[in-house]
């Protein structure tokens, strides 16, 4: 694996790092802005539609912008939003802040999903991709938690210079280690739109919004079910939320190899599993070892189909991946307010801290479902199209996923 995929994992770190740490914040800044803790919720949501929005936006204004060039400015507005909301003088400016840094967000994973797969040799594309995302994963064991301890202590301002000054070392180490791709590799945005209309890619993007709610359905309410369900005190979640992370970090090293050896079942398996497992621990939660258990299970099932949804949208949008992409990034976020929501209606109509566990098995079903019937439909119409590229050091064209191997696997 080249050194410049650890670029790429530096700056999904520093990504994943102010997401997700928002969320431990909420309580010190509402308190420092004077504002409520449900008012103060609405800088999560900001950043969850920055990167909405910012997901098919930048990638079409950077269409004809070299993918080096594009990654170095996507960290730059990124950087700039962490040091806006550090300084910003009041909760206006804050949620400014919040959107501006999420603008770039799916086009980071868009751009940097494609670049990763691009610098290594045919069947390790994959791989490469989730070692990206392992940078994303690493984020909520250890970024998150040092960050909200830091916020905690120092006040949440230092939070997010902390954050821009992992943006400007990102900034450093993708302009040093990232390698220019050649010219050919550049589309235009017509056909970036016409492969985001590919039925294979809609699906995938529609897989996505479904299975990954199952998640969030979840992970909004894990800290509430584990106080009120399974017994923790509130100092102890923390330590099961590291868990989820670690849960995470191992789905992405599997992820990997078994999406380059097998993508389609590499996703089933991983929605079925979660599906399950997400059902289980409508049970589990009762007892404290096997809730600490399922927890893991979650995060390390549920991040299993990250790699191979990016890697089957990008495959399935051909020769124009990038706008793809991205838009499944903007799907990853569309699963996590969705999911929040849908799990949040189970508890409003009082059926228990645990409910959300089997709204989400249902929400992880039907994006198995949504899955299975795709890969059908796919092999029905014999559909082998692929994304060529050149690489960065040789003159002939090249699969980006094998051949689709997994279009002709068994279901």
């Amino acid at each position: 694996m080249p050194l410049a995929l650890l670029a790429l994992a530096i700056s999904a770190f520093g990504i994943g790092t102010t997401e997700f740490v928002m969320m431990g914040l909420l309580p010190n800044v509402a308190d420092d802005l004077g504002t409520s803790v449900p008012t103060a919720g609405y800088l999560v949501s900001a950043y969850a539609l920055g990167v909405v929005i910012g997901a098919p936006l930048l990638t079409a204004l950077g269409s004809r912008i070299p993918r080096k060039r594009m990654l170095v400015l996507l960290m730059a507005v990124f950087t700039v939003g962490n040091l806006a909301s550090a300084l910003a003088p009041n909760f206006g400016l804050l949620i400014a802040g919040r959107l501006l840094a999420g603008l770039p967000h799916g086009a980071f994973f868009g751009v940097g999903a494609v670049v990763a797969a691009r610098l290594v040799r045919e069947g390790r594309q994959a791989r490469a991709v989730a070692t990206m995302f392992l940078g994303l994963t690493i984020a909520n064991i250890v970024g998150v938690p040092a960050a909200t301890l830091l916020g905690q202590h120092l006040g949440w301002r230092a939070t997010f210079l902390v954050v821009a000054v992992i943006g400007l070392a990102a900034m450093a180490s993708l302009a040093r280690l990232v390698p220019p791709l050649p010219a050919e590799e550049r589309t235009g945005l017509g056909r970036e739109l016409r492969a985001l209309g590919n039925r294979q890619v809609v699906l995938g993007l529609l897989t996505t919004v479904f299975g990954f709610a199952g998640i969030f359905a979840v992970y909004s309410y894990l800290a509430s079910m584990m106080t009120e369900v399974t017994g923790f005190s509130e100092t102890s979640v923390t330590v099961v939320l590291a868990l989820f992370g670690i849960g995470m970090t191992l789905g992405a090293l599997a992820a990997g190899p078994l999406t380059d050896r097998a993508l389609r079942p590499t996703l089933y398996g991983a929605l079925a599993a979660l599906a399950l497992v997400l059902a289980a621990f409508h049970f589990t939660a009762q007892v404290k070892w096997a809730a600490m258990v399922t927890v893991v299970i979650i995060g390390a099932v549920g991040f299993l189909t990250t790699t191979p949804l990016q890697m089957l949208v990008m495959n399935k949008a051909q020769q124009a991946p990038t706008l793809a992409a991205a838009s499944n990034q903007s799907a990853f976020n569309l699963a996590n307010a969705g999911g929040a929501w849908v799990g949040g209606l189970a508890l409003s109509a009082d059926w228990g801290w645990t409910s959300p566990t089997l709204v989400g098995a249902v929400l992880a079903a039907v994006g198995l479902i949504i899955a299975v019937t795709a890969g059908l439909l796919d092999r029905s119409t014999h559909d082998t199209s692929r994304i060529v590229a050149r690489g960065p050091e040789a003159d002939t064209a090249t699969d980006i996923t094998s051949s689709d191997k997994t279009a002709q696997a068994p279901t």
